[in-house]
């Protein structure tokens, strides 16, 4: 599908998406298809694809066609990862990192919205994580489901029985935004507003962040240092 100049440039609030989903395309072309139909909606709109590195199954489609589209496309992807989740050519910048928890905390800090198309355990568990720290008052950026032919049907009903049965409030129930096509997603987010009652403060979760970093950075540079005196 060539995305280049297919559609008039519609403004967003948005500068980068990240989108979670799986390593397989799945067994129904309609997940093929709505993973080409989000690359659309995100060249159109201008946005640049933050998403897990890998160049296979709904990864490599949504990767590729952002990126034919004239879309950036950053790839954040563990190393433990990189000989299973990347095969052939991969498009734009692909970022290494040194484990699961910072791919997480790297794809949420460049994004600026989420949204998950059909996959499975992975795309499930970042998928929460990012809910979760909806929540939290950690973020408050959308985070949307791509519901494709009612894949999230049953998790969506899991998380209404959550809120009826206490374990989740009422008023949380709506950070999810979920919709069954890319476009009516993608506007149900820029329209979101969020609802602010969590109980840790987004500034908390930015230095941490920041903190984690640099102890990183200290880390690597201890370990140089220690391998130029060895060789002296």
């Amino acid at each position: 599908m060539d995305l280049s100049g297919a559609k008039a440039i519609v403004t967003s609030r948005f500068k980068r998406v990240c989108v979670f989903c799986g390593s397989s395309t799945g067994k129904r072309n309609c997940y093929r298809d709505a993973a080409l139909e989000l690359a659309q909606e995100l060249v159109a709109r201008r946005l640049d694809l933050v998403y897990g590195g890998g160049s296979i199954g709904l990864m490599g489609l949504v990767s590729q066609a952002v990126h034919r589209g004239g879309g950036n496309v950053l790839g954040i992807i563990p190393r433990t990862l990189m000989g299973k989740e990347i095969t052939g050519e991969t498009v734009g910048e692909v970022r290494p990192v040194a484990d699961m928890h910072q791919r997480k905390a790297e794809m949420a800090r460049h994004s600026d919205c989420f949204i998950a198309l059909p996959g499975g355990y992975g795309t499930l568990e970042e998928l929460l994580e990012v809910i979760t720290w909806a929540q939290l008052g950690i973020h408050d950026k959308p985070v949307g489901l791509l519901n494709v032919d009612g894949y999230y049907n049953y998790l969506l009903t899991f998380i209404d029985k959550a809120v009826d049965d206490g374990f989740i409030k009422p008023s949380q129930r709506h950070i999810i935004v979920s919709a069954p096509n890319a476009k009516e997603l993608v506007q149900k987010l820029e329209e979101y507003v969020p609802v602010h009652d969590g109980a840790i403060a987004r500034a908390r979760w930015e230095v941490e962040l920041e903190l984690e970093q640099q102890q990183q950075q200290q880390v690597v540079l201890s370990t140089a240092t220690l391998q130029t005196e060895i060789a002296l």
